[in-house]
């Protein structure tokens, strides 16, 4: 299970390391990267992707929504390779939807991991916080 949250910054153009507690989930040196939502990027490990990819495949294409979540996953996914120091790159398209340019927060999301911008990432959570967490309590 993938869990944590870790801020980095890149080591090249769109290069960033895997957090070694992220990279010991994998069952391989590839991940599977992909356009998430919120404006962040998921990582996948290859068998994980593999099962998400089947489950949307089950769903029939004679659905709209069905048809509309494979565009978005499947055309947005890309695999990278990971260097034997945990680095890999992030595809443009990817640094773009992400908005990803500087400094990034890679977090633990259970079955996958999520590539955040640290501005955006403190936004949400801290919108999460204050309408969901904070405004049950109340």
């Amino acid at each position: 299970m993938f869990l944590g949250e870790y801020k980095l910054k890149f080591t090249g153009i769109g290069r960033v390391i895997l957090p070694k507690k992220i990279r010991m989930e994998l069952t391989s040196e590839v991940i599977i990267l992909s356009r998430g939502f919120e404006g962040c990027v998921w990582g996948f490990d290859e068998k994980t992707f593999e099962k998400e990819a089947r489950r949307q495949l089950e769903i029939s294409a004679t659905e709209e929504r069905a048809r509309m979540l494979r565009r978005y996953l499947f055309s947005g996914s890309e695999p990278a390779e990971l260097d034997s120091q945990g680095r890999f790159v992030i595809p443009s398209a990817l640094l773009t939807h992400g908005k990803l340019f500087k400094e990034v927060i890679i977090i633990g999301a259970g079955d996958h991991f999520e590539i955040w911008d640290t501005k955006t990432w403190n936004k949400y959570l801290k919108k999460l916080e204050e309408e969901y967490l904070h405004g049950r309590i109340s």
